[in-house]
Order: structure tokens, then sequence, then C-alpha cells
């Protein structure tokens, strides 16, 4: 059965928000709450309780709780870490419109998550200073009106599918009388945070529309991919949407190659293409998470010995400025030089 629109939404309410009370639910030692509150001050605690379901019990180590557990390495300076580590302010067109790359635009559509990833490259951005839905969009959507040469629109946020279904069908119904769109792009975690958003109002708008759909999801582990997930997975999948993954490489969480082997695996038994995995943003606060660039070269490379190259995704690191995501190639013989995709 299809979960109701008021169980994800009830779902979504109840996240756990209180560092104690995630301590307590995983029976972790109370050491750890001092620093957890104060990196908390600065970026809250938020995640749902299935996903807090998902984790090992008594493990400060566990690869789903080091995403979202605040920790003191947050409030330690690190030198090239800034608050807008993509220079997005510069890419601004209009409300929540960012126009980076050619041929495609980038909606905001909401600053909400249903979780506060520690390692988010958003976790500063100012959406309260520049939210498209304070006046339905018209703006964003004039914009795009005058762009001929736009021809997909993503759909990100926050989440973007943590708007009401009613306001996202009218928006992609407004997205798609716009002529020269073709693509929906929407980049949404829900599917693996509250599979339970996945419902009947959600598949209804996303197989009615002409657009062609591409739902990139976010998945960094394996152990995020239960039955429940697959479930939500399989029922985008049967709208017609193309599915992909995207991932952080993360140190303490996935730099591993039996990690790496384990996600793409689980990831094309439910239908989804392993798509990207991006070097860390350098966002203030973040800086415990990164992998150096040798170690992921040597981590990508070990894969496509061991995996079909279709199960290997693109190592990438996006720059300010730059016309696209850049691959990261390293200095193997048989390896591509660095390329924009």
């Amino acid at each position: 059965m299809i979960p109701r629109s008021a169980d994800w939404k009830n779902a979504l309410a109840a996240a756990v928000r209180d560092p104690a009370e995630l301590v307590a639910l995983l029976g972790l030692s109370r050491e750890l709450l001092p620093a957890a509150r104060r990196a908390a001050e600065r970026f809250p605690l938020r995640v749902p309780r299935g996903y807090v379901a998902r984790m090992r019990p008594g493990d400060p180590n566990d690869p789903l709780l080091r995403q979202v557990l605040p920790v003191e390495a947050e409030m330690a300076a690190a030198a090239g870490y800034s608050e807008d580590p993509l220079e997005e302010a510069a890419a601004s067109a209009a409300p929540g419109v960012l126009h980076k790359y050619d041929g495609r635009v980038l909606l905001v559509a909401t600053g909400a998550c249903a979780v506060h990833c520690r390692y988010c490259f958003r976790r500063h951005f100012p959406y309260g200073e520049d939210n498209p839905a304070a006046d339905d969009w018209q703006a964003a959507l004039d914009y795009l009106h005058t762009r001929s040469d736009v021809h997909e629109v993503i759909l990100s946020g926050g989440d973007p599918l943590l708007l009401d279904d009613r306001r996202l069908a009218d928006l992609v119904e407004r997205l798609a009388a716009v002529p020269h769109l073709r693509r929906l792009r929407i980049h949404s975690r829900l599917p693996v945070l509250l599979p339970e958003r996945v419902d009947e109002a959600l598949l209804a708008w996303l197989a009615a529309t002409p657009l062609q759909v591409v739902w990139v999801v976010h998945s960094n582990h394996p152990n995020e991919l239960d039955a429940a997930v697959g479930q939500a997975l399989g029922r985008v999948r049967q709208t017609g949407a193309t599915l992909l993954n995207q991932a952080v490489l993360l140190r303490g969480v996935n730099d591993d190659a039996p990690t790496q082997r384990a996600l793409s695996e689980r990831l094309l038994d439910h239908g989804v293409l392993p798509y990207y995995l991006h070097l860390l943003d350098r966002v203030r606060g973040a800086a415990h998470f990164e992998v150096p660039e040798a170690e992921a070269v040597a981590l990508r490379e070990r894969l496509r010995q061991e995996l079909p190259g279709y199960m290997v995704p693109r190592l990438v690191r996006e720059q300010p400025g730059e016309p696209g995501k850049t691959e990261v190639a390293g200095d193997s013989a048989w390896a591509h030089p660095a390329t924009h995709i």
C-alpha cells in the first residue's frame, strides 16, 4: 500500500532535533553531548526517526550517524573553507534561480530539508533572503520564459519534495508551459530519508507531466537503502522517471572500496544508476569529512577494476565559474584528463 501524505508529514514532524534524544535512542555515551550541543547551536540537528532506526546502536562511528551528529570538529577553523564554497551568490539570476551552467537552471524551491547533513554545502545559504515561493515563483518563471537556451530545470533546495504536492503540481504544470523546456530534474533525498513521501499524490503529478523526468537521489552508504526505500524508488521508477544517484565522498562514512562497491550494487538492485561521487565541497564546518584527492582517485580506480563501468560513479568536484562538474581523472596511464561534465 502506498502511504498517505499525512504519514510522511507526521514522520517529518517527529524528526529528532535534540542531541540528547539522539544519543539516548542509540545508547551512546553522554560524553558526546557537550560538543554536540555547541555545534548544533550553529547548525541544528534534524534527522527522521526512520533513518535513525537504520543506525547501529552503541556505535559512535556508525556511518549514518556520522552524517548527522553535530561534533566538535565542526567548530574548528580550516583554511580554504567558506560559507559559500561554490560562489552561488554570484550565479543568482532571479529569486531562487541559480544559472551556473549552459542549458539548465536550478530552482531553489525551498530551504527546508528532512535532515541536516553536517557536510551540506548550503548549510549557510541565505534561504530567507532568496525565497522563490514568496511570490509563487513568478519571477523565476518570467526569467525562464526569456531564456530560450534553457532546456532543463533542476528542482533543488533544501529538498523540493518537502513542498505540498498541490504546490508542486502547479509549479511543474507552469514549467511545462514554457515552450523550450524539455526536462525536469528533481534533486531529492526524501525517498532515502522518508520513503513515506512517495505517495499517491506525488506519483500522480510525476506521471502526468509531459516533461522528461530525471530524479537524482542522494545516498552515501548501502545501509541507507532498506526495503522501504527500495519500494519507494520502485514506485518512482514506474512513473517513467530515470533514477540516478549522487553521493559525497566522506571520511569515515564511505571512503573505502567495499562500501562504495556495496552502494553501487544496492543502488542498481533498486533501479538507480550510480552517477556522481563528489569530492567534498569546502563549506565551513565540514573539513573533518574531506578525503584527499589522491585517495579518492585510487578508490575510484579500484572500483573500475572491480565493477562494470556503468556501476562506477564519476568522481567529480564542483568549482566556481566552471561550465560544469569537473571530472577528477588522476595520473594513471589510462585515465582520461579532467573534463567538464
